[in-house]
C-alpha cells in the first residue's frame, strides 16, 4: 500500500521533514518512490520557505491510491491541496500519559459505583418486607444441604480405600 508520509531529517532539535510516497512496508526515513516536497515545521507559518509542495504530483499519486497520513493530510490541507480535515477530539491532549491511565481508572470506576448503587437502595426500599421474609429460610436451606453433602462424599473416601 503506498503512502504519502513524513520522512525526518536535519541536525539534532532541528528537524526538516521531507513528503514522500513510500510503501507502507518500507521504514520511515528508508527507501521511498519519490520525493514530493518538504516542510520545515521551525520557520513561522506566515513564511513561504516553511513548506514546498510539488501539488501536480501529490494529486497524481493519490490517483494512483497513494493515502497520505494524519499529519501530511493537515500540511495539504493548509496549501488546499485537498480540504482542511476536521480537528480532532482529544481532551487528554494536555495530560501525560502515565497520568491519563490514572484518570481513565477513576472515570471508569465512579460510574459503575454510582450505577450499582442507585439500583440497589431501590430495590431495598421496594422490598425490604419481602426480602426479610425469603431471607431466613434460604440460609437454614443452605445450613442443612452442607452437612449432607459432606455425609456423601465421606463414605467414597471410605469406598476408595477400601479398594486399595
Amino acid at each position: 500500500m503506498l503512502k504519502i508520509r513524513l520522512s525526518i531529517g536535519g541536525a539534532k532539535k532541528r528537524p526538516v521533514y521531507k513528503i514522500v510516497v513510500a510503501d507502507s512496508r518500507f521504514p520511515r526515513d528508508g527507501r521511498f518512490i519519490e520525493k514530493l516536497g518538504f516542510f520545515n515545521p521551525l520557520v513561522p507559518k506566515n513564511k513561504k520557505d516553511r513548506m514546498k509542495i510539488e501539488i501536480e504530483r501529490v494529486k497524481y499519486w493519490m490517483s494512483q491510491g497513494a493515502k497520505p497520513t494524519t499529519r501530511v493530510t493537515r500540511i495539504l490541507g493548509e496549501a488546499s491541496v485537498i480540504p482542511m480535515p476536521k480537528a480532532g477530539n482529544n481532551p487528554l491532549k494536555a495530560i501525560p500519559k502515565k497520568d491519563r491511565k490514572k484518570t481513565e481508572e477513576k472515570k471508569d470506576t465512579k460510574p459503575a459505583e454510582k450505577k450499582e448503587a442507585a439500583p440497589k437502595t431501590e430495590e431495598k426500599k421496594d422490598k425490604k418486607p419481602a426480602e426479610k421474609k425469603e431471607a431466613a429460610p434460604k440460609t437454614e436451606e443452605k445450613k442443612d444441604k452442607k452437612p449432607a453433602e459432606k455425609k456423601e462424599a465421606a463414605p467414597k473416601t471410605e469406598e476408595k480405600k477400601d479398594k486399595k
